[in-house]
């Protein structure tokens, strides 16, 4: 099997399955505080500030979550319903306090993965919120500039994806944080009354974690989600940083689990295996600290990628490369230079993506049209869409996504498989 779909999950990491088996006879409770439970909250320490080492934030500021989905939740409904003031009205019977008649905005693009797409719409239906998508450009990244221009005297919440999950294309996410806090600076109170009033930045990092600098102090994020099953984790576990002094609402009532953020007695072994995936990959270089010379660990970002990260480019290059030159009408979708190492999303005119997924199966390689959360829908990809793709070509879109086990052997058998099926499904399209 020639296993081409790590942008949808990962294989276990075999460090990861240790750890989780060095983690499973630790069945205590880490809220009980005998000596069992005492156990598990030592190990539930232990891995939260591996990941707080990850992101250069502070051990409070982890939240430990069911996974990307619930992250992207809380963050989002965890923002808006904290947040949404209630002002005061005459009533029949003296003041009382009445909801707000003003809706709060929030700003997201229209390229965003369903977890946070979907959510922000619901907030929008259940009469919460208003609601800006910002469009992407060709490449499908959102520019600084477009999220500023996007921002009103109500906004609240910017949230946009660090790594697209279907093409790979980054976003320049520090860019727009530090837009964000310039704007605020330069026209408060001219063009935001409340000049107390703040603008939380949320970015899903959940397809970055594995390749890009995570360090939220200086991507300049309030909140940030990412997953442990996309960085050869287990599922079931995901993350929320959480900047101190953000106000967020629980989502998940019942207990004081996750600093009175998140109730439900946590997932040890999950927990232990996605700490484990974190230390997989970390690979800290050192640089000058803002107060003299202090060794302070830095996550590589993609201009600095290491010899694996090359070697991933240089395959998922070759793999595209040929395509492109050799099988008419394909495109590259997504930003050729700006992208992560391991994904390409090439599309093949009239040649239907689910029928490409199916017979590439039958040859023993995997495959995703589209995102693995939505590949078994039939509309054309929202994100294609978005990006002005022509739907002869968004419905036979295919997401490639290679990991470290990906070798040369694999790329040149999808380059002798897929031709012949991209010509076997043209000469059955009606559209020819």
């Amino acid at each position: 099997m020639i296993y081409l779909d790590n942008a949808a999950t990962t294989e276990l990491a075999p460090e990861v399955i240790e750890a989780m088996h060095r983690a499973e006879p630790i069945f205590g409770n880490p809220s009980s505080v005998h000596s069992v439970g005492n156990e598990a909250h030592s190990l539930l320490d232990e891995s939260r500030k591996t990941v707080a080492n990850f992101l250069n934030c502070r051990e409070s500021e982890i939240i430990f979550t069911s996974g990307g989905s619930e992250s992207d939740n809380l963050a989002i409904r965890g923002i808006v319903e904290e947040n949404r003031k209630p002002h005061y009205a005459k009533a029949a019977r003296g003041r009382q306090k009445t909801e707000n008649s003003e809706k709060t905005h929030v700003i997201t693009s229209a390229i965003e993965h369903h977890a946070v797409l979907h959510t922000i719409q619901e907030l929008e239906k259940e009469g919460k919120i208003e609601a800006t998508y910002i469009q992407p450009n060709a490449e499908g990244i959102i520019s600084a500039e477009s999220v500023t221009k996007a921002i009103k005297p109500n906004t609240i919440l910017v949230s946009i994806m660090y790594v697209n999950n279907e093409t790979g294309t980054i976003n320049p996410i520090r860019e727009i944080g530090l837009a964000i806090s310039n704007y605020l600076s330069s026209n408060c109170p001219k063009q935001i009354p409340n000049k107390n009033q703040r603008i939380f930045f949320h970015t899903d990092a959940v397809q970055a974690a594995g390749y890009l600098d995570m360090d939220v102090k200086n991507l300049g994020v309030d909140l940030l989600t990412f997953t442990g099953h996309k960085i050869h984790g287990p599922k079931g576990v995901g993350v929320l940083f959480l900047k101190k002094g953000t106000p967020v609402k629980s989502q998940i009532t019942g207990g004081g689990h996750e600093g009175n953020r998140r109730a439900g007695t946590e997932n040890i072994v999950g927990i232990a295996g996605l700490a484990a995936a974190v230390e997989k990959v970390r690979k800290p270089h050192f640089a000058k600290a803002t107060r003299g010379r202090q060794k302070t660990p830095l996550r590589q970002g993609y201009e600095g990628q290491a010899e694996n990260g090359k070697q991933l480019a240089a395959l998922r290059d070759k793999l595209e490369n040929y395509f492109l030159e050799n099988v008419a009408e394909a495109r590259l979708n997504g930003d050729k230079n700006a992208r992560i190492p391991s994904v390409t999303n090439v599309s093949f005119k009239n040649a239907e993506g689910e029928s490409i997924v199916l017979l590439l199966d039958a040859n023993g390689i995997c495959v995703s049209s589209g995102s693995a959360c939505t590949s078994q829908s039939l509309a054309p990809s929202h994100v294609l869409t978005a990006m002005g793709v022509p739907v002869e070509y968004t419905h036979g879109s295919i997401r490639f996504s290679l990991s470290e086990s990906t070798t040369e052997a694999d790329i040149d058998k999808v380059i002798e498989v897929l031709p012949p099926i991209i010509e076997r499904l043209r000469q059955m399209s009606p559209l020819q």
